[in-house]
């Protein structure tokens, strides 16, 4: 990173921030691979590598022994730590289902046209890249400031327990989350309950279906009243959502199914599970209820004072997607602002041809640098 030379011409943190988000890409860090892993540790390396005495870098593990947070917080810790400006980012990227389709070797960080392609490369390696030199330039200056780096955000924000506990004992005044914004703030998002709705039967020969009780049917029963689920709406966040993911019943066409499991995706605006989950209980044709994934929603005013000194265009939609805020945020105070702040391009996530604007990156590592050196700690910002 600390190579200028290396990305060719520029500023040498334009420079750095090039080089690690090729390194990055380069690494095939699907959600659940080996590479997540080896990703994760490459932040790792860096971060103790550049910040030297500066930062304090921390590896989390998941229940199975793989890292899957890692944390950098500043070295110095007075008596009363100053609250630290936070930037959470994740490692893990979606699958390319076919490498053939892309124009380019999706993990080959090509760059063309004042664009890098490759997979991660908006969602979100350029945003991590972005903030990463831009904290370890902070805390080189000695600026109250943090980076939190998770696998498994792709698949259920599985690495952000880690982050949330590698950061107990550390006051965290505010959070910019670098995902695929186009450099505008956006406020919020949605929460997510996954929920696994199981029907029961009774399995009798397929030639006397009259003998039997098909859980397959009852699952449509229900399904067709999923018009009266308790949604709500939220002047911002707009209207929760329910989608019906998976349908899996039954084995062969010639036995009465007994047992039918529909996986259910709400996008919540409050953090009351249990509204809907009592709802789908409630349904006569229903045996159980599972939570498979239970998300907070995030939003923050945009009133804020210190949202309001960002210097960024704040967007008046929320972002689709969920992030790690939705885990941290049950760990910070009542308040604490949280924005989705990055250079990713929201059109190309996901998607054959990833990409990512170099310019759009330069610029994001400009503004965490100028709200990073505006940030006081005690007070917020300056």
């Amino acid at each position: 990173m600390t190579d200028a030379g290396r990305g060719g011409g520029g500023s040498a943190g334009e420079v750095a921030t090039r080089d690690l988000l090729v390194d990055l890409v380069r690494i095939d860090s699907t959600s659940g691979s080996p590479g997540e892993a080896d990703a994760l540790l490459l932040v790792a390396e860096v971060l103790r590598r550049e910040c030297g005495e500066t930062g304090v870098v921390s590896i989390g593990y998941g229940p199975d022994g793989t890292p899957d947070a890692v944390v950098v917080v500043p070295s110095t810790r007075p008596e009363t730590p100053a609250p630290l400006l936070l930037f959470s980012a994740h490692i893990d990227v979606v699958p390319v289902e076919d490498p053939s389709a892309w124009s380019h070797d999706p993990f080959g960080a090509h760059i063309a046209s004042g664009r890098l392609f490759g997979r991660g490369s908006s969602d979100m390696k350029s945003g991590l890249a972005a903030a990463l030199v831009a904290v370890v330039e902070l805390l080189r200056e000695g600026r109250p400031v943090a980076l939190a780096v998770s696998t498994g955000e792709e698949v259920g924000c599985r690495g952000a327990a880690s982050v949330a506990e590698l950061l107990r004992g550390h006051p965290i005044g505010a959070v910019i989350v670098p995902e695929s914004t186009a450099n505008e703030v956006v406020l919020g998002h949605r929460g997510a309950l996954w929920l696994r709705v199981t029907t029961s039967g009774r399995a009798a020969h397929g030639s006397t279906p009259g003998l039997g009780v098909n859980a397959i049917e009852k699952a449509a029963a229900v399904i067709g009243r999923v018009s009266e689920l308790p949604l709500l709406w939220h002047p911002q966040l707009g209207c929760e959502s329910m989608n019906v993911g998976t349908i899996a019943g039954g084995s062969v066409p010639n036995i009465v199914p007994d047992r039918c499991v529909l996986d259910i995706d709400h996008r919540v605006i409050d953090d009351e599970g249990a509204r809907l989950t009592d709802w789908w209980m409630s349904q006569p044709e229903v045996s159980a209820v599972d939570t498979v994934l239970d998300l907070a929603p995030v939003w923050t005013s945009v009133d804020d004072p210190w949202v309001r000194g960002l210097g960024a265009p704040v967007s008046e939609r929320p972002a689709s997607y969920f992030t790690d805020a939705s885990v941290l945020v049950r760990t910070l105070p009542a308040g604490t602002p949280v924005v989705v702040w990055g250079p990713g391009d929201p059109a190309v996530v996901h998607t054959v041809d990833e990409s990512v604007d170099l310019r759009a990156v330069e610029a994001a590592r400009l503004h965490y640098v100028r709200v990073g050196r505006a940030w006081t700690g005690a007070d917020g910002p300056a």
